[in-house]
């Protein structure tokens, strides 16, 4: 099961984050103890004054080929569980996710 949902807006997508990871990347998909599915994201910014979430938004945004202004945290600010929502054509947004899942588990 894909950690994305599509609306009319775009894409809602789970993250499970890794604060100070070492380095900016997309480690994959994982599925949660209770059977929900997570893309694992790590970035070297540390969990504090909103640095890692906005480093998440930057990765996310670039990855994704979108400007970051049109990704938003909608909720799990404090918490390494989030879901972001990323306005776009929601067809094209999955698609990239997929690649993007696809290139980091193989």
């Amino acid at each position: 099961m894909d950690p994305w949902r599509y609306s009319a807006e775009g894409v809602r997508v789970a993250l499970r984050v890794t604060p100070r990871g070492g380095r900016d990347d997309i480690d994959g998909i994982e599925t949660l103890a209770d059977g929900r599915s997570v893309l694992k994201l790590r970035v070297r910014a540390i969990a504090e004054s909103g640095e890692a979430n906005h480093a998440v938004m930057e990765l996310m945004a670039k990855a994704l080929g979108v400007p970051r202004a049109r990704v938003r945290i909608v909720s799990g600010v404090t918490s390494r569980l989030k879901q972001i929502a990323i306005d776009g054509e929601p067809t094209k947004l999955g698609d990239a996710l997929r690649k993007l899942a696809v290139v980091k588990s193989v």
